[in-house]
């Protein structure tokens, strides 16, 4: 497949300002971001503003406030997408304009923000997150105080032309908070966690997966003598000691390079990919076994209680059909992998996030099986693909599922069908498998469908028409999915 060089968007000279500007400014953090999110083919995500998954990893915390420093129009299209997706609680923000943004005055505002929400009583967190014209500008988060009435105060630049995707921006603000409690682990006794901590050794999940498959994953760290222990992002501030206070990190999902740097300075070693399917879960088991240094019989005594049950459900509903998947997620190279192990002629995977160390072995294991692997991927790159490979079904973003479906292939949206599901051990291969495998089963409700709207919001029934009138025949009418009747014609709108 050829390479295809992404169009610039219209903003791009802006986006070079801003960078200018941050330069100018003399930010430290823009060096920083540049440094551990490096950019692609594109310099600007294809998809929701990245500030997104700060916003989202503070909001779902207990008791950790979040402040948005920005353009009121970026404020309110973040606040809409985080209710939208379920956030039940307000978001602070701090309007500016040029005069206090020049003079300083809206550093000065944030620090009275800051100051007003910081009650010990209902918070043990304030996050304050600039967006792009604060960042650009150089406000200073770092000269806010570091805690208030005990409550502690985290400050981070996340600008969109800093940060290529909203995957990412949830490593951004996930290390500074484990930056924050390791400094406080290192000061001297912290809280426990609220289950108390627990007896055996444990592995931190790092990356957000679903519900019950820390659930999973437990089950199958069992019978070595180890336990499932935090998920980061955490829910609550407290879990950030128990993350830290582990045998190991499972670094499930492989973009969190600056949390991966926190732990690794807590002296903690990290883990790539995770079990997902057979092969996935014994080199999985293996690796966490070797990094704890569980004995071989355990690791073995593992295995043969995972791996069996797994076998059965990746025999009981295998998937044929070629694929295509594309995603920002940052989960694509593991529904790849169980994709492969599921029996589906997988052809292509792209995903937004950087090729990292944590995901060699995922990357090596598919590019071993002729699967195409590309790492910051473009829309273009995805639709190419698509175009290239002609799938059975394309598991993508929105717009690579709205091109297949036009042309009357099966589409899964990954973020809300694929990524919002389980991944690891049994449960993770049948809900996979179920849901493509649905899919595969709609195409020829595909076929009815494109038959009997072909035509439909194209040429002269795009809804735009020469002297106001609608041509006649089966071109007019077909817009209101009627047959044609021969001779009539009707008036346009």
């Amino acid at each position: 497949m050829q390479d295809i060089e992404p169009k610039p968007p219209v903003c791009n000279d802006a986006r070079a300002s801003l960078r200018a500007a941050a330069r100018a400014a003399g930010s430290e953090s823009m060096e920083r971001l540049a440094r551990d999110y490096p950019l692609g083919p594109h310099d600007q995500p294809q998809s929701m503003c990245p500030a997104f998954g700060s916003l989202r990893v503070g909001l779902r915390m207990r008791r950790t406030a979040t402040i948005l420093s920005g353009s009121a129009c970026c404020v309110y299209g973040l606040t809409f997408t985080s209710h939208f997706y379920g956030a039940r609680r307000s978001v602070g923000y701090v309007p500016f304009d040029s005069e206090t943004l020049v003079t300083g005055k809206l550093f000065e505002d944030l620090r009275d923000a800051v100051t007003a929400t910081a009650r010990p009583a209902e918070y043990d967190a304030v996050v304050v997150i600039n967006l792009c014209v604060p960042s650009a500008s150089g406000v200073p988060l770092r000269l806010l105080p570091k805690s208030i009435d005990g409550v502690r105060i985290i400050g981070v630049d996340v600008p969109g032309f800093g940060v290529p995707t909203h995957a990412e921006a949830k490593d951004v603000l996930a290390a500074a908070m484990l930056r924050y409690a390791r400094e406080e682990i290192e000061a001297g006794p912290v809280q426990a966690p609220r289950n108390g901590r627990g007896g055996l050794p444990s592995v931190t999940l790092l990356g957000e997966i679903f519900p019950a498959d820390p659930v999973s994953i437990g089950r199958m760290l069992e019978p070595m003598g180890i336990s499932a222990g935090p998920v980061v992002p955490t829910r609550e501030w407290r879990e950030l000691y128990g993350a830290l206070d582990c045998a190991v990190v499972g670094a499930l999902h492989p973009f969190y390079v600056a949390s991966t740097r926190e732990f690794e300075a807590a002296g903690r070693a990290v883990v790539g990919s995770a079990p997902v399917g057979l092969e996935g879960t014994a080199d999985w088991l293996d690796a966490i076994g070797g990094a704890c240094g569980i004995s071989r019989a355990r690791v073995d005594a593992a295995k043969t209680a995972a791996l069996p049950a797994l076998r059965g459900v990746l025999g009981a509903s295998p998937i044929r059909g070629r694929i295509t998947l594309s995603g920002y997620e940052g989960s694509e190279l593991l529904v790849a992998r169980l994709l492969v192990e599921c029996g589906a002629d997988l052809r292509y995977v792209g995903t937004a996030c950087p090729d990292t160390s944590a995901s060699a072995r995922d990357k090596e294991w598919l590019r071993s099986r002729g699967v195409e692997v590309r790492f910051r991927a473009s829309l273009e790159q995805d639709l190419e693909a698509f175009s290239a490979f002609s799938p059975d079904i394309v598991i993508g973003t929105t717009p690579v599922v709205q091109a297949a479906k036009e042309r009357g292939i099966p589409a899964l949206y990954f973020t809300n069908l694929i990524s919002a599901r389980p991944l690891m051990g049994p449960a993770g291969a049948g809900a996979l498998a179920q849901v493509v495998n649905a899919a595969l089963a709609n195409k020829p409700r595909f076929d009815e469908m494109r038959a009997f709207f072909e035509g439909v919001g194209t040429g002269p029934s795009s809804g735009v028409w020469e002297r106001g009138r609608i041509p006649a025949g089966a071109e007019g009418l077909v817009k209101l999915g009627r047959k044609a009747v021969p001779g009539k014609e009707a008036a346009g709108c």
